[in-house]
């Protein structure tokens, strides 16, 4: 039995030396170490043997499977070495004299106009916060006032993950964390609130010239003493003057969203067709951007602050319209398309 084991390794050691390449050296590991291969060959022929012989013979083999593994995997990296350096040779030689290629690459228009309303919240007091892209149930839904059966859940297709958890479908999922970050310098403090969370969405729907499955959102909230709709109108219209570098004509009309008590529907009259109407627009020469109104007493209450003594205003600006009313753009599904060519017509200096 010693000798099998002996003459195995010698074979093996021959076989290795005459390996040419990695698939080669493939078919030597599984001959040798597969389920069918010969050290395993080796560990049936011990039902012949002794207990006490058993034992011994059992730890050679053993031995042999460390060896040659440990061969095997040497001669791969020894192996993997030439290539690269075999590539590495074949590769032509860099011309440090050849003159550079100076074309700018571009954002995103929805990064650009997203760190342009970045700065303009900053620049009235807001902080920018971040938050995942995958919530819980209670992050999404219940913590901004949408229990499990509540007919509002009706209104987004959501995209569930096997572990309970799901594709944030609003930016609200982040209004509790928010609240409960800043309530303690809210309360002792008597410091508003004034936050903006900007994120990418997800909701399970058909797409047109307006909709998308992926799109972007900018949720914002201010909270404190004596916080009224007059407030949130005055924010709104600065920022979409600042974006827009004109006054931008907008209308308020009634709206229901479970997180706000009033609710409204915040829209611009459309640019691309300049109100007249047209597919983004539906025809009704009004483009929905901002659903917002102030913050339900329940919601605060979940985040720690006393509706009583406190309120607040929430907004949900949508940033992918607002980048296609402030470009032209008339088709969404334009954004997430991935046509470099198209992309790279927006720049930072935008």
């Amino acid at each position: 039995m010693e000798q099998k084991i002996k003459d195995l390794r010698s074979k093996f050691e021959k076989e290795l030396e005459n390996i040419k390449d990695l698939s080669e050296l493939e078919d030597v590991r599984v001959a040798y170490l597969g389920k069918k291969g010969s050290v395993t060959d080796l560990l049936k022929a011990m039902k012949e043997l002794s207990v006490e012989d058993k034992k011994a013979f059992g730890q050679k083999v053993n031995e042999l499977k460390g060896v040659v593994a440990q061969r095997i995997a040497e001669k791969t990296a020894e192996m993997k070495e030439k290539e690269v350096q075999k590539e590495i040779e074949l590769m032509p030689e860099f011309d440090l004299s050849l003159p550079a290629n100076l074309a700018r690459g571009s954002y995103h228009p929805v990064t650009i106009v997203q760190r342009q309303c970045e700065q303009i919240f900053k620049s009235m007091g807001f902080t920018v916060e971040d938050y995942p892209e995958v919530v819980t149930d209670y992050e999404c839904f219940e913590s901004v006032n949408v229990p499990k059966d509540h007919p509002a859940r009706d209104m987004q297709d959501t995209y569930y993950l096997t572990n309970g958890q799901l594709l944030k479908s609003q930016t609200s999922a982040a209004q509790n964390a928010i609240l409960k970050k800043y309530k303690d310098d809210l309360i002792n403090n008597g410091t508003p609130i004034k936050a903006i969370f900007p994120g990418r969405c997800f909701r399970n729907e058909a797409t047109d010239a307006c909709h998308e499955n992926t799109f972007f959102q900018m949720e914002g909230m201010m909270v404190g003493k004596d916080i009224s709709i007059s407030n949130l109108i005055y924010f709104m219209k600065t920022m979409l003057s600042e974006v827009f570098q004109k006054d931008i004509k907008v209308r308020l009309r009634p709206g229901f969203f479970p997180f706000v008590e009033p609710g409204f529907e915040l829209d611009i009259s459309c640019l691309i067709c300049g109100g007249e109407g047209c597919p983004s627009c539906k025809h009704s020469g009004w483009l929905e951007l901002c659903p917002c109104g102030m913050i339900h007493p329940e919601v605060l209450r979940m985040g720690g602050i006393d509706p009583d003594e406190y309120t607040g205003f929430a907004f949900g600006l949508g940033l992918t319209r607002l980048v296609m009313m402030k470009y032209g753009i008339k088709d969404i599904r334009d954004l997430n398309g991935g046509s470099l060519k198209a992309m790279s017509q927006f720049t930072d200096d935008e």
